[in-house]
């Protein structure tokens, strides 16, 4: 065992300075890889999160090493009090992200400026609006597209999420990638992932082999440039010469990055995942609300952590839905 100077630092040394929390679990899309064609069961409104418990919440994380939050949904500008929120953790000394489907986000961005919330990851599966429709149930596409140029517009800085699958959008990869010849943004290529009610295979997803096949048809080798990818990086990055963008493959599935996680999530209702394909969780909201501390709770979670996804290290251990049939739904879990 490693040892460990700090609750947020589980047994491989992993140090978790990144906090992913879930605002709530409504979404106004339906998204078939995220949201159950038949929905879910909702938390009940008085089990989910205040806007005080958030920052509390987070303030215990950000005490013990935290420096950079997420805030996710469902989709979290639906949230009424999205400004008080916002408002409490700008007092916190972290970097404040969100992502979001980008419907709202003209309703939103004089706050999102004034607290100095710019790094936005934006959720769009595809460039053709018919097949929005097909996807998310939704007719928002022109309404994505014109906040998408509404932010770039105002020097956010702008991820651009899309999740591939075969029969839908991996016919559209180059054109993702084309949007980035003439626009700053920075296309994430997401490989489709089991959740409870997605209804996964393994045939529907896209691999990182086939998107740089596809890259490699495209574009000539010496104009496909491999950048450096981040520290604890999620997306492995590429640029194409002379383009202003960027674009990068989140490889969960076929080249998993856990060897430098450093994510932690919390749900709207207050519980710890350690794991995006973990189903296991740690209620921390009951015992803040009885007056207890949580940190020993967090600290236990941490400590949980299995080396990769959850334990699942070979694909084959992903196609058994019975090791993840009983995780949450994306739309619940925040991303």
């Amino acid at each position: 065992m490693i040892p460990s100077n700090t609750i947020l630092t589980d047994d491989f040394g992993r140090k978790h300075n990144y906090l992913r929390i879930s605002l709530l679990e409504k979404c106004n899309l339906r998204c078939t890889y995220c949201m159950p064609a038949d929905g879910i069961e909702l938390s009940p409104k008085a089990s989910l999160m205040t806007a005080e418990e958030i920052f509390s919440i987070a303030q215990t994380f950000v005490e013990n090493g935290v420096d950079k939050i997420r805030l996710t949904g469902g989709e979290p500008l639906l949230r009424k009090d999205f400004p008080e929120i916002i408002s409490k953790l700008a007092s916190l000394e972290v970097s404040i992200s969100i992502t979001t489907n980008g419907i709202l986000i003209d309703r939103h961005i004089d706050v999102l400026k004034q607290f100095n919330v710019n790094k936005i990851n934006l959720s769009l599966d595809t460039l053709v609006a018919s097949k929005f429709h097909t996807i998310t149930l939704r007719n928002q596409f022109d309404k994505v597209i014109d906040n998408l140029h509404l932010l770039l517009n105002n020097d956010f800085q702008v991820k651009v999420n899309v999740v591939l699958m075969k029969g839908f959008n991996e016919n559209e990869i180059i054109d993702f990638i084309k949007l980035t010849q003439f626009l700053p943004i920075s296309i994430r290529f997401i490989e489709f992932m089991p959740f409870a009610g997605n209804e996964w295979d393994r045939s529907k997803m896209v691999s990182q082999n086939e998107i740089l096949s596809q890259v490699e048809a495209s574009f000539s080798a010496e104009d496909i440039l491999k950048l450096e990818d981040e520290k604890n990086f999620t997306a492995r990055a590429y640029k194409i010469k002379d383009f202003q963008g960027d674009f990068g493959i989140i490889s969960s599935i076929t080249n998993p990055f856990c060897d430098g996680c450093n994510r932690i999530r919390l749900t709207a209702n207050g519980k710890i995942k350690n794991c995006l394909f973990s189903n296991s969780e740690t209620d921390l909201l009951t015992p803040f609300r009885n007056g207890e501390s949580i940190t020993n709770l967090i600290s236990e979670s941490i400590k949980n952590k299995k080396k990769v996804r959850a334990g699942m290290v070979t694909i084959e251990e992903m196609d058994d839905p019975n090791l993840h049939f009983d995780n949450r739904s994306m739309i619940a879990i925040g991303g």
